[in-house]
């Protein structure tokens, strides 16, 4: 039996153990999120419970299990993908497409009328877990979720990972934990709040200068934070604090209690009082511990905007990171060259190996930011590719390699995607390269009004693509963190996402223009720059910004059709590749140095 066949009848396997267990309970469908109680974006294995139980290996994706139906919706990323793992089980993919039902509209209309919907609690988000009961009241069916129903066949499931919790540092750290926490708590007593819970890994990490590897790519730790005027407590694993780190914590007036404590210091908040808390990023499960007298201020976790507005010294060290960051793609670029050249066996695995490398070499590097995506010709087709041993391409005869990856280093987080030619790719593979270029220069260029909700900025980026009636199905942009996550909010470029009021650009904000197109089964093109929000002035029409563009690596134009781009193009990419090469060359010598001279050459 093949690898494949194996796992999907695994999957088969505890689908029907699951359904049991769905029949005893009383319970006509399941619904399985790809959440755990700090609704993060990557989990560890104890919270993958959507993956464990599909098969289906993507970040994003929801799973819906009935007597005689189970789902997976996914969006376009992972359309590919899921038909691939999902293949031979009894799961079906259930495209996520505008103006079709979601996940959550799919029970709203499909549940049967006085049945029962369980999803765990201690992962749903408390405006999700709201909106959904609301629905099924329509149809007189009971929301539950005051149960884990895996927990009654997950037999191997993961331990809660354990990892070392360690300080981010001056100079990199730029704040104080204490003055973080002072400003924290000056906005709390303008919101009216009295307290102030935190379950996102991000604001946590970010708020008391702390960092781990609980979570793969991310420097965060699983934990939560519960906040008053004098009082600040960290709910984590113990062991993970060595002793003179708590007792640096103490100093600070941040006491330490156990993970499992939370549900019982959330109950024990007295009643009357305020707790702020974001609808959106706290889970039903976890508020179902408080008092019913406890009134909720809801918004948007203060700590999130304020982590996404780096400041000049934040910006000094990002801009370092940038330069080092790049430094390694050149000579990881040099070396790719120089080894098809030499006719060696290249593979998607080799280019991920190598790259790696190269970073591991750069002073202040800690880890890769995401796992790397490196996509070779159809392989590229998929958004969110990732080469297994099992399941990979060489590096070979003509064609586009597409490589997106990042790093994580003590000044700054980096995400960048380029376009490789391999051999000679065809005039239609490098119109797509150049289109996708247009794309990003325009919004690169773009100037707009400090406020100006990010959603609303998507249209720049895809307007040369649109010209040629061809689109993608991702958002442009997404923010990113310092030394955090790679994915950070609350700002996004992308048409699909609302423009809500936190959504709002302001100065000092990082988000990545990754504009793309891709051809099913034949090629993918993504190009991916960071940029920084900056002051551009004041007019009498209000404040005005700009972007920065930070990352740090020739675009190849052996993938573009120069004579495509217009005058004010090739301006803008000649001035980024004197400014790329002005920045990296003294970092770099040899071969890295003649690549980097190479490839800026003006078009």
């Amino acid at each position: 039996m093949n690898t494949q066949s194996s796992t999907q009848g695994a999957v088969n396997t505890r689908l029907a153990r699951i359904r049991e267990v769905m029949q005893r309970e009383g319970v006509d469908a399941l619904l399985v999120p790809s959440a755990d109680p700090h609704l993060s974006e990557y989990l560890p294995g104890y919270w993958q419970a959507r993956q464990w139980l599909s098969g289906f290996h993507g970040s994003v994706g929801t799973l819906i299990v009935t007597a005689d139906f189970a789902g997976l919706w996914a969006d376009s990323r992972y359309w590919e993908q899921a038909e691939k793992e999902l293949a031979g089980s009894t799961i079906e993919l259930v495209k996520l497409q505008p103006g079709k039902p979601g996940p959550l509209d799919w029970l709203a209309d499909q549940a049967p009328q006085g049945g029962v919907v369980a999803v765990d609690g201690a992962v749903m988000a408390l405006a999700s877990a709201r909106q959904l009961g609301e629905r099924l009241k329509a149809r007189n069916v009971r929301l539950l979720t005051e149960k884990d129903l895996l927990a009654q066949v997950w037999d191997d499931r993961p331990p809660l990972p354990n990892n070392p919790v360690y300080q981010h540092l001056p100079p990199e750290a730029t704040v104080s934990r204490a003055q973080k926490l002072a400003n924290l708590r000056q906005t709390l007593r303008a919101r009216g709040a009295d307290w102030h819970f935190i379950a996102t890994l991000d604001d946590i990490a970010w708020l008391f200068n702390l960092r781990g590897s609980d979570v793969s790519y991310n420097p965060v730790f699983v934990s939560f934070a519960l906040i008053c005027q004098d009082q600040a407590t960290l709910f984590m694993d113990l062991n993970k604090i060595d002793a003179h780190l708590r007792s640096v914590l103490e100093v600070d007036g941040i006491t330490l209690r156990d993970y499992a404590e939370v549900a019982q210091a959330l109950a024990a908040i007295p009643a009357g009082q305020t707790l702020l808390v974001d609808p959106a990023r706290v889970t039903s499960g976890l508020l179902a511990n408080t008092d019913r007298d406890v009134r909720l201020i809801e918004g948007l976790n203060p700590t999130t905007l304020s982590k996404s507005q780096k400041s000049k010294a934040d910006l000094g060290h990002i801009r370092k990171a940038m330069e080092q960051d790049g430094a390694a793609l050149c000579e990881f670029f040099a070396w790719l060259e120089a080894a098809q050249e030499r006719a060696e066996s290249i593979t998607e695995l080799t280019v991920d190996e190598q790259l790696s490398a190269a970073r591991a070499r750069r002073p202040g590097f800690v880890s890769l930011s995401f796992s790397t995506i490196a996509a070779f010709n159809a392989n590229g087709a998929m958004p969110h590719y990732r080469a297994t041993e099992e399941s990979h391409a060489r590096i070979e005869g003509d064609g586009l390699l597409l490589i997106d990856s990042g790093g994580q280093y003590l000044g700054g987080t980096t995400d960048i995607t380029r376009m490789v030619p391999i051999g000679n790719p065809t005039t239609a593979q490098k119109q797509d390269c150049t289109r996708v270029l247009k794309g990003v220069i325009a919004l690169s260029r773009a100037r707009f009004p400090r406020g100006i909700p990010s959603p609303l900025l998507d249209a720049i980026a895809r307007a040369p693509i649109w010209a040629d009636q061809v689109d993608y199905g991702h958002g442009t942009g997404h923010g990113v963190g310092y030394f955090m996550n790679v994915h950070e909010g609350p700002q996004v470029i992308a048409y699909q996402a609302a423009a809500a009021p936190q959504t709002a650009m302001q100065e000092g904000m990082i988000t990545s223009i990754e504009p793309g197109t891709y051809r099913p089964g034949e090629w993918g093109v993504r190009i991916e720059n960071l940029v920084f929000n900056r002051e551009v002035g004041t007019s009498a029409f209000g404040d005005f910004l700009e972007f920065e563009t930070l990352t740090l690596c020739p675009i190849d134009t052996r993938c573009l059709l120069p004579e495509r781009l217009t005058s004010e193009e090739r301006d803008w990419l000649n001035g980024y590749h004197a400014q790329v090469r002005e920045r990296l060359a003294p970092l770099l010598e040899g071969a890295g140095l003649e690549w980097l001279q190479g490839r800026t050459a003006a078009i």
